[in-house]
């Protein structure tokens, strides 16, 4: 069972909290306390090493979580994890909650068997229920829609009045969440004094916020196989008054305690992108754009213009998501495909159009108005993570309205580097941000999950989120230091503090160019073994940096930069010029060019689509949507030839479902390379030709596709999202998507398996290749080649320097019997040696 771990300045605190939450599971839960230390005249303070031994105390494979007051005792328990083995240190976790609430909070979701994350976002969330009692927010939580069930079968229910002098406060309350929790079926509750929306009875923050009181009359719902056990059980709790007597309680004592200071000039935040950053701040201030309502004459003449506005800011993002591809990772860039999904929502456009048409309201109060109430919803969700997924929402949102407002784009303009500081960050904002002139983020909002958070990090910003408001009152140029590791920032910080981060960053930065110098060098194991690492890229300036970064060639030129944000398509002559000049970079390292991969969610504006597709990324798209268009197609395979001359060109198909696709392909490439030798145009005659494998079909007759190709290319992220059927953009089944999945990795192990049978390479071009965690897996596996974002070939290439293939085989053979992603990269941590 999880371990909890209270860490504070004072020893009486951290025992009074222990004993309170201990009182709410009756002592299920081992809770340690790393509190005070050993000085009789000032006994506060806290000790990394009794930090560590009360870690030591409680560990457990399932997860510790610490919880800590104040100041010191962050910088106590940071460095106490570093005294861990490395596997143990993975498995515990800091968490801001605040003290008292998150404590019980956690042990009564740890005591109800609930997973490490799941008892952090119970800690988390621990103020929100004595907020909505106070008053301070209303209805923070989600509204829970119960399963369906059969009309035959109505669900399982009781109503019951609270007797509790107190109602259901905190130790009724955990007693009810651990006796719901112990049951398979879905258990809902509603307090119907209250009209409340239903909560689940398995959370103590969403029971604790029904604020439930002697009197109130409750609606308990059960739905599953064990329903009317559950109930039962809960009811005997009822009955018997959760074990209370009623009579008066005492009011407690008062209690106060001193606040450990931030030094001079110091602001407490959120860690969000490790690293550190001295410069002076420069305030950011999106342009705020005023919205009037008014009365329209002619309705229709305003829906147009949102369509208008919409189709602009697709072609926008398109742009945005196609660079993010190559700077940020396709992952990632990920957040700008769902807002494209946003765009296109019908629920949110029949809002916008039915608002402009039978109320006459003008364009940008319309839009805003929808927008404004997807966020909403989005902000009382229970969920964190889809919480702040409204961010994305007024990110897009925005970027109609401006269009609508006819402003240009708000534009960040350097004059030397610097740390931006801000409200908040959009993904967009971020996503656009120059590294060398941005050289940390400051912000008085934001969560370290965000996605604006997430894109800083790959980018290599350091971020320090959610500090004091007074920051944005700070004249520009005033210096400022922050550490994004420990979420500190320091306001013209005094000599000692700049000597300490001076030197942290100069470590860093040794580190980093160690890295380079080795990333320019061949990948080779311990055991002699090398793999070629090479570059995804998507314009010719990412082929300059990932020349510099060390790239061995090009796996994977996505060429749909071409093609995207024009009104016609190039022509051959256009896309020559680029291919040449490519590859002219590339000095006569390999390049291998992947066709067009547009269609289904990914649409030309140019190109005639017809019916719209209920589910696109079953659809039309890829090598589908180019055998449809074999002018187009035919177009860039000339050009791809043309180019080839002099140089190491391959082609690759993408989104190969069946024999028949390559076989047609093939006649096409025949027909273009007749056309070129009855023009006397010279082309490499001899280039070769690969598919993507990113289709479950492939995989299954992988050995009939290795006939009739030269190379694999095995496409990780589209791979993922069919082999689990989840979409990696939809929230609710997000977590599914895991390339490091038994089931996926079964099908890359049969791939590489039948391209080794014909003789052929295969390389791994998606996001896997990036993540170091699965080098030894990808080296186990028998990969030729790992395709990745240039900035991460050092890394990689570091990776496979300290591996050897022996080792990386067994922790394969390993993973393969695994059940589940989570096992596989525990299995990992644990079995590979850690570099001397």
């Amino acid at each position: 069972m999880i371990g909890i771990v209270i860490v504070s300045h004072s020893k009486q605190l951290a025992l009074g909290v222990r004993e309170l939450a201990a009182q709410m599971v009756q002592g299920q839960v081992s809770i340690a306390v790393a509190a005070g230390i050993e000085d009789p005249e000032n006994p506060l303070g806290t000790d990394p090493i009794q930090v560590y031994e009360a870690i030591a105390s409680v560990f457990s494979d399932d997860g510790v979580l610490v919880l800590m007051d104040l100041g010191s005792a962050l910088l106590s328990a940071e460095m106490a994890i570093e005294f861990l083995p490395e596997a143990q240190q993975q498995k515990v976790y800091l968490c801001e909650a605040p003290l008292v609430e998150g404590a019980i909070a956690a042990v009564v979701a740890a005591a109800a068997g609930s997973d490490i994350h799941q008892v952090m976002a119970e800690a988390r969330g621990a103020l929100l229920a004595k907020a909505t009692q106070l008053g301070v927010v209303s209805s923070p939580l989600s509204v829970v829609t119960p399963t369906t069930t059969n009309v035959e079968s109505p669900t399982p229910e009781i109503r019951l009045i609270v007797s509790n002098r107190l109602g259901l406060h905190a130790r009724p309350a955990a007693q009810f969440v651990a006796t719901a929790a112990r049951f398979q079926s879905q258990i809902l509750v509603q307090n119907l004094t209250r009209n409340t929306e239903l909560v689940r009875g398995d959370s103590i923050n969403q029971v604790t916020t029904l604020g439930v009181r002697q009197g109130h009359e409750l609606v308990i719902t059960a739905t599953g196989s064990d329903a009317d056990e559950a109930l039962a059980a809960l009811q005997a709790l009822f009955a018997n008054n959760f074990g209370e007597d009623n009579v008066a309680l005492n009011s407690p004592p008062a209690f106060h305690h001193e606040v450990t200071p931030a030094t001079h000039g110091e602001l407490l935040g959120i860690a969000a992108s490790s690293g550190v950053a001295i410069a002076p701040i420069i305030h950011y201030q999106p342009t705020h754009i005023a919205i009037t309502e008014y009365h329209v004459d002619d309705p229709e003449a305003e829906w147009q213009r949102v369509q208008a506005a919409i189709h602009t800011a697709r072609q926008e993002i398109q742009a945005v998501f196609s660079q993010a591809s190559i700077q940020i990772g396709d992952a990632e860039a990920a957040i700008f495909d769902a807002q494209l999904l946003f765009l296109e929502d019908p629920v949110l456009l029949e809002a916008a159009k039915e608002r402009i048409l039978e109320n006459h309201l003008n364009a940008e109060a319309a839009w805003q108005a929808v927008v404004n109430e997807v966020a909403t919803s989005y902000h009382t969700l229970e969920d964190s993570y889809l919480q702040e997924r409204a961010d994305d929402v007024v990110d897009i949102g925005q970027r109609v309205l401006r269009l609508l407002a006819g402003n240009a784009p708000a534009n960040l303009h350097l004059q030397e580097p610097s740390i931006l500081v801000a409200t908040d960050l959009t993904p967009s904002d971020t996503a656009g941000l120059d590294p060398t002139k941005v050289l940390g983020i400051c912000t008085t909002s934001g969560s370290a999950t965000s996605h604006s958070a997430i894109i800083a990090r790959t980018l290599g910003i350091p971020a320090v989120l959610g500090v004091d408001a007074q920051v944005l009152h700070l004249a520009d140029g005033t210096l400022m230091a922050l550490d994004g590791e420990s979420g500190r920032a320091w306001v013209e910080p005094e000599s000692h503090i700049l000597d300490l981060l001076e030197a942290k960053r100069e470590a860093w930065q040794t580190a980093q160019l160690e890295a380079l110098a080795t990333a320019h060098q061949p990948a080779i194991t311990r055991d002699g073994r090398q793999v070629s690492v090479f570059a995804n890229i998507g314009s010719i300036s990412d082929v300059q940096v990932a020349v510099a970064s060390g790239a061995e060639g090009v796996g994977l030129l996505r060429t749909e930069f071409l093609f995207l944000d024009r009104t016609s398509a190039p022509t051959e002559e256009e896309q020559l010029e680029v291919y040449q000049a490519i590859a002219q970079v590339l000095d006569n390292r390999p390049l291998i060019i992947r066709t067009l991969d547009v269609g289904g969610d990914k649409p030309l504006p140019y190109v005639r689509v017809g019916l719209r597709e209920a589910n696109p990324f079953l659809g039309w798209r890829g090598i589908r949507f180019c055998l449809d268009h074999p002018e187009l197609f035919k177009t860039q395979l000339r050009a791809i030839f043309r180019a080839s001359v002099g140089h190491q060109i391959k082609i690759m198909l993408p989104m190969i479902a069946t024999v028949t696709e390559v076989r047609a392909t093939k006649v096409i490439l025949g027909e273009v390379q007749a056309e070129l030798n009855q023009a006397g145009i010279a082309f490499d005659a001899a280039m070769k030709v690969g598919i993507m494998v990113e289709v479950p079909s492939a995989v299954a007759i992988a050995d009939q596709l290795a006939a009739e190709v030269d190379f694999f290319s095995i496409g990780t992220n589209d791979l993922s999202q069919y082999v689990m059927a989840s979409d990696r953009t939809n929230p609710r089944v997000a977590n599914l998507v895991d390339a490091l999945h038994p089931a996926v990795l079964r099908m890359v192990q049969q791939t590489v398996q039948a391209a080794h049978a014909a003789g052929i390479s295969v390389g791994l071009c998606g996001e896997l290749a990036a993540d170091i965690l699965a080098t030894p897996i990808l080296l186990g596996l028998g990969l030729d080649e790992l395709s990745v974002n240039p900035q991460s070939i050092a890394g990689v290439k570091q990776a496979i320097a300290r591996l050897s293939i022996v080792e990386s085989e067994a922790i394969v053979a390993s993973a393969l019997q695994q059940d589940s992603a989570v096992h596989v990269r525990e299995l990992i941590s644990t079995s590979v040696t850690p570099p001397t």
